[in-house]
């Protein structure tokens, strides 16, 4: 039996293995597992798989649509392990092949590293990259970052021009200049399911952990603890926990329920943990510089917001207010579509949603509600969360590695 075992997982993590993870080395490395689902049927799927930092695990998405004259279009692709093409190739065999590859950002390292090594999976697809890439910090050709130099394309500003215009529609926000670097990404519009892709703009915030996380529970379970030395059940209630501290950390970096104890603490908490047999290299030998306040769900529920659909404080505080007249006129152009879905790159998919809805999370940048046609709710994020972010932008500000931002609530 053992013997058995050993074989399977030999043989699960060269299904997993993602070779080139030092191109962006982050949670969980060179092991990564793909879920494919269904979103409707014989039409689109999403996979799954997930990336973090210090056990902040969110899921990173991929998007395949099946297209009216037969074949795929792939929407942001995620790490090419031989689990995720497998499971793509069986859509191959089914639909037809991979045509079209598209890279909706120019910032989202998470989305771009994986476009080049994907697409040489399939060898008959064109790739269409969002206009005005960069990288840094010198600004290379698309094919020195591994995109196919024969196959790499700019997507048309008219969207009438790409040669999937009968099943899309797609709008480019940006660029957003932000100093070192700028932010761009481009919605599309899958017309004949009335299907909105995003890649960071949008998102929304399920209350249980999303099922690629579960399959390991160790970051659950690992931010569910209150203390370094607390021993943490596995189960529904845990994960739960564990997640919506994860999902507080990935919006805010620091939300105003959760405090930064002193080194002497950590130290202390830390000695305890050893002394627990509460270690580990995975636990990162007892550490644990967090302190939640007893209230602290009461920012997870007022950031969840009933599962409404929102703008990530971050790329409220630091992005999206840079360019806040552009980002409005993306957002009444989007809205401008027939959709009541959306399936976002991060956090929870499919979103139940309107273009009313849509156009209402990008109301902060008016600081104002626009409820017409709406569900009604706002559910604005509290105001004293935003507190380091804030401090971020500031010293942003101040060092003047950022264009301030604008304020146009005044007009």
């Amino acid at each position: 039996m053992k013997v058995q075992r050993s074989q399977i997982l030999t043989q699960n993590q060269k299904d997993f293995s993602w070779r080139y993870w030092f191109t962006l080395p982050i949670y969980p490395f060179g092991q990564r597992q793909t879920i494919r689902t269904e979103v409707i049927k014989d039409t689109i799927w999403t996979f799954d798989q997930l990336q973090g930092i210090f056990y902040v695990v969110v899921p990173v998405r991929m998007t395949v649509v099946k297209l009216s004259q037969g074949g795929l279009l792939v929407y942001a692709p995620v790490a090419p392990t031989p689990e995720c093409i497998r499971l793509v190739e069986e859509l191959v065999r089914e639909h037809g092949d991979v045509k079209y590859i598209i890279l909706p950002t120019i910032s989202g390292l998470e989305h771009k590293v994986f476009v080049g090594p994907f697409a040489r999976h399939f060898p008959q697809a064109v790739v269409y990259v969002a206009p005005n890439q960069w990288s840094f910090p010198v600004n290379l050709p698309l094919s020195w970052l591994g995109l196919p130099r024969q196959r790499t394309k700019i997507l048309p500003s008219d969207s009438k021009q790409s040669p999937f215009s009968t099943d899309f529609d797609y709008q480019v926000l940006g660029p957003i200049y932000l100093g070192p670097g700028q932010f761009e990404e481009v919605a599309f519009f899958h017309k004949s399911s009335r299907t909105l892709l995003v890649t960071d703009t949008i998102v929304s915030i399920p209350p249980d952990p999303p099922a690629i996380i579960q399959l390991n529970p160790f970051p659950l379970l690992f931010h569910a603890k209150d203390k370094a030395a607390d021993i943490i059940i596995d189960n529904l209630a845990n994960r739960r926990k564990g997640w919506q501290r994860i999902c507080l950390f990935a919006m805010y970096f620091r939300a105003s329920t959760l405090e930064i104890p002193s080194w002497g603490e950590v130290i202390q908490e830390t000695w305890k943990a050893w002394k627990a047999k509460q270690y580990s290299y995975k636990s990162y030998f007892g550490l644990y510089p967090f302190k939640w306040k007893s209230d602290w769900q009461r920012s997870f529920e007022a950031l969840r917001g009933n599962g409404r659909i929102f703008v990530a404080p971050i790329l409220q505080t630091l992005i999206l207010n840079r360019a806040p007249r552009e980002t409005l006129v993306w957002a009444e152009s989007v809205a401008q579509w027939d959709f009541y879905r959306i399936i976002p790159a991060h956090f929870d998919a499919p979103i139940t949603a309107t273009p009313q809805d849509f156009r209402q999370a990008f109301a902060f940048l008016q600081r104002q509600p626009l409820l017409n046609g709406s569900s009604g709710h706002t559910y604005p994020l509290p105001e004293e969360d935003f507190q380091v972010l804030r401090e971020i932008d500031a010293g942003l500000n101040r060092l003047s590695i950022v264009p301030p931002a604008e304020d146009i609530s005044v007009n």
